[in-house]
């Protein structure tokens, strides 16, 4: 007991530095996990002598946080924008995977001298890439729609084929040609439960009158914890299932969807954080120097013949430009994922597996570097930099049981084509109307003749039958002006 509160106050002073780290990562342009790993290694038995050797205790709590991780980049994946990369998206998260788990697994067998079984295994190990790690970078690569998309959907899904090929290589199980049937059963059942569970779930919080604005988000990351425990328990990808749930969830009509965000925004930020320092403090920095030459060897193999092999062979059938595909083959950032899915060989006690451990470590510090820092220059060199682009209008939702209807908090973005209507030009349906402007921090009531301006706040009244109608309209303004209509925008 007495110890406690020196624990929780190392832990909140860990937590606290990560934070204020993050500003300086994005500055540089480089991943957070680099700052949260050297924080782990300062922890260690290299620096204040913390002694933490569990491989099995690790690699739980390492799969506990990527779940967690998933909840929250399911959540705040956008369909719209992520729509038009479904194809390239999901070629390359599963069969961009199969294509390096081989294509690496055959240069390290003869460039390592593995067997085929373990070089296949560092193949699998190293195959999925990390959204923590790509997202934090692509903030500042001011690439486009599509790119981004597709990124996303990548990190987002691999995660699970990757996942699925490191259990099977490091159990005794036999490989034989019923695996594809294994793979494709336990990726089509995680598929079909994370639907489930996210339509399900969005329609029971639709339906819920929780006492309480904070239990709102406290259900919706329930959830998707469900959808990953349940995918488990039927022997499917209960990976697959959390991020699939979390995006049914992220784009349906959530009560608070605003305040959900922001939840699992910062539940997602404490799983890296602590699932990096984690790491860090698992590393051994003696190790890890005899693991500098066959970390290097499969980071070349990797980021030289594997990576843009497989998105080249992935992208073929989507005619996807060769600038861009440039830029995919060089975009596979690696993070926590490889280093957790190391971990399960690890706690299996399969010979070698501490090697491996220690050469992802090498990796995946070697090419944080390296490509987050040529990411935003390499967008540039092949035209593929944007203007920044107006953000939609956000819209958050609040049920009024006793009234039938519902009240939509509308906030204008700078850039928005909402910007200089007139409130009689929105032609909100039947049954819905802003009751509230709130500009400068000033409300006030408005008529038909207020003109609406960047960063407006609206209060919208509408009932349950024109609530969806409403927020159509108003993002078809948003996005079209005030002839949306006759410009066919829809607001869908």
């Amino acid at each position: 007991m007495d110890g406690l509160p020196v624990v929780l106050g190392v832990g909140a002073l860990v937590l606290l530095a990560s934070v204020l780290a993050v500003r300086v990562s994005i500055r540089l342009g480089l991943p957070s996990l680099l700052v949260y790993l050297g924080i782990g290694v300062l922890i260690g038995e290299a620096g204040f002598g913390v002694e933490f050797e569990d491989a099995t205790l690790t690699q739980s709590l390492g799969l506990a946080a990527l779940v967690m991780i998933l909840t929250e980049g399911g959540l705040t994946t956008r369909w719209q924008a992520v729509k038009p990369a479904l194809g390239p998206g999901i070629a390359l998260s599963t069969v961009g995977v199969a294509i390096s788990i081989a294509v690496t697994g055959v240069a390290l067998h003869f460039l390592l001298g593995l067997d085929w079984r373990t070089a296949l295994l560092w193949g699998a190990v190293l195959a999925s890439t990390d959204a923590a790690a790509v997202f934090s970078v692509l903030r500042t690569a001011g690439v486009g729609k599509r790119l981004v998309g597709t990124l996303e959907l990548e990190s987002g899904i691999n995660d699970a084929p990757a996942y699925i090929a490191v259990v099977v290589l490091a159990s005794s199980m036999l490989v034989d040609w019923t695996l594809p049937l294994l793979v494709v059963y336990e990726l089509a059942a995680g598929l079909a439960i994370g639907l489930a569970f996210g339509w399900v779930g969005a329609q029971a919080l639709r339906r819920a009158a929780l006492p309480a604005t904070g239990l709102y988000p406290l259900a919706t990351v329930a959830v998707c914890v469900i959808a990953y425990s349940s995918g488990q328990l039927a022997h499917a990808s209960g990976l697959l299932a959390t991020y699939v749930a979390g995006v049914v969830l992220g784009n349906s009509r959530l009560p608070h969807r605003s305040d959900t965000l922001s939840f699992a925004e910062g539940l997602g930020w404490l799983a890296q954080i602590g699932l990096f320092v984690l790491l860090g403090l698992f590393a051994s920095p003696e190790r890890l120097l005899d693991a500098v030459v066959p970390g290097l060897v499969a980071g070349a193999v990797l980021l030289v013949l594997a990576r843009p092999l497989s998105a080249l062979v992935a992208t073929l059938p989507f005619r996807v430009p060769w600038r861009e595909r440039a830029f995919l083959s060089w975009a596979g950032l690696r993070g926590a994922v490889p280093i957790v899915l190391a971990m399960i060989p690890l706690a299996e006690g399969l010979p070698g597996a501490e090697r491996l451990v220690d050469a992802v470590f090498v990796l995946v510090i070697v090419l944080t570097l390296v490509q987050g820092a040529t990411l935003a220059p390499l967008a540039k060199l092949l035209g593929l930099s944007v203007s920044a682009e107006a953000r939609e209008i956000q819209v958050d939702s609040a049920p009024l049981d006793e009234l039938g209807a519902e009240l939509l908090q509308v906030r204008i973005q700078p850039g928005s084509r909402l910007h200089g209507v007139y409130l009689s030009e929105l032609r909100l349906p039947l049954g819905s109307t802003v009751s509230l402007v709130v500009r400068h921090g000033e409300g006030f009531t408005p008529q038909h003749t207020t003109r609406l301006q960047e960063r407006d706040e609206l209060l919208v009244v509408a009932t349950e039958r024109s609530r969806d109608a409403a927020e159509r309209r108003l993002r078809a303004v948003d996005r079209a002006g005030r002839l949306a209509r006759w410009k066919g925008e829809s607001g869908r």
